[in-house]
């Protein structure tokens, strides 16, 4: 054996998931990638705002011989600075800069809370379905990943976190807009969730925190808010990028930022920035936090996603679907209409669509469709999508 038996499982678990990219690829070698449907992957396709161009380019040009080398393990002060006076506005709570951490990502961050909380054995418990790497960052500091069931419209179900937490409970890992059902989490849900934890952390004398994973938090639709998760619970973290509010996932740029009313802020915040140098991030990238520090709040055209969502769930619902329209991120979960969602998804790949299997996301019977793609990639599917539905009916 070559690799460590670790991984070897992990790459065992997931080949269902490289067997079908797999066969995408092999479709699209075929068929032509024009002609092969693929809502697969989230990978933005709304190009970025004007002012990001416009403040890159200045960047570049203003850069000057030390413009690329290291800084603090935390970030630029003023960028970190710059993030904070934005969140205030955003959480309705003062923050410094001192209590924000510029991450390769919001992966960076998730990894560094994680390497900072986390001891040998620690449970880290998600509503389900869930981002399908939470229990590999879980795993990967010594924690042990539970999922705890949402309700039938995967709104949070705070009462079934209550019934997970034991006296090894150190993270509720909260993801909304959620990957993969774009469903938002209400204030009230929130609420109830950060009392109950506050409860049962005296119970227990243990501090449970709450991270809030939240690079979808600006793609919101029909009025929705997302709530600021600082007022609703004081031990929580937000962790989050610029992927996907200015679309640009490949610059690997983000920022976790420590509530300041948390009971061990100082603690928190030494311990992830000693993890963002000792995990290899070393620094989130130069170049992009100068510009994303200069345009707080930017976002790409919220509607053009909207307008691609109501186009799909018009097409699916017509195709006799069972889905709940998202409020946010740009995803669709429906049912399938057989158990065995891979089965399912399969089947659409005899249509040339692409689809990944709800299991990877801890809901089987289920999948995800990625509506990040062009208009007419949706209206051609949408008759391949009715033809499988009506086989399995």
């Amino acid at each position: 054996m070559t690799i460590s038996s670790k991984i070897e499982a992990t790459i065992s678990k997931s080949s269902w998931i490289r067997k079908m990219f797999e066969e995408g690829a092999r479709l699209k070698s075929i068929h032509g990638v024009e002609n092969v449907f693929d809502f697969s992957l989230g990978n933005p396709n709304v190009k970025p705002p004007e002012e990001f161009r416009r403040v890159l380019h200045e960047a570049v040009d203003a850069s000057e011989s030390q413009g690329h080398g290291y800084m603090p393990n935390t970030g630029y002060p003023e960028v970190c600075q710059s993030v904070a006076d934005y969140l205030t506005l955003e959480q309705d709570v003062q923050i410094s800069g001192k209590e924000v951490i510029m991450t390769c990502g919001a992966a960076g961050g998730m990894n560094i809370m994680l390497k900072a909380v986390l001891d040998p054995g620690d449970e880290v418990i998600a509503p389900a379905p869930y981002f399908v790497e939470y229990s590999v960052y879980a795993d990967n500091h010594g924690g042990v990943f539970k999922s705890v069931p949402t309700k039938s419209d995967f709104t949070l179900n705070p009462d079934a976190i209550s019934e997970a937490i034991n006296e090894r409970t150190k993270a509720v890992i909260l993801n909304s807009p959620n990957n993969p059902t774009g469903q938002v989490y209400s204030e009230e849900s929130l609420r109830k969730l950060g009392s109950l934890l506050t409860d049962k952390g005296k119970a227990l004398n243990r501090t449970i925190y709450i991270i809030s994973d939240e690079p979808y938090c600006k793609i919101v639709y029909d009025g929705t808010q997302v709530p600021g998760i600082f007022n609703c619970y004081k031990e929580s973290v937000i962790v989050t990028s610029y992927s996907k509010d200015i679309s640009i996932p490949g610059e690997r740029i983000g920022f976790a930022a420590i509530n300041p009313n948390a009971t061990h802020k100082n603690d928190l915040y030494a311990g992830m920035a000693l993890a963002n140098r000792i995990l290899g991030f070393v620094n989130a990238p130069a170049l992009m936090q100068r510009v994303v520090g200069k345009i707080q709040g930017a976002c790409v055209n919220i509607f053009e996603y909207e307008r691609k969502r109501n186009l799909f769930c018009d097409g699916l619902a017509d195709a006799g679907y069972d889905f709940t329209k998202p409020p946010g991120a740009f995803y669709l979960f429906p049912r399938t209409p057989i158990p065995d969602d891979v089965e399912f998804v399969q089947a659409l790949q005899e249509e040339l669509i692409l689809a990944v299997p709800g299991s990877g996301f801890g809901g089987p019977g289920y999948f995800r469709i990625a509506y990040c793609v062009d208009d007419e990639t949706i209206v051609k599917a949408l008759p391949g999508f009715k033809r499988v539905m009506e086989k399995f009916r």
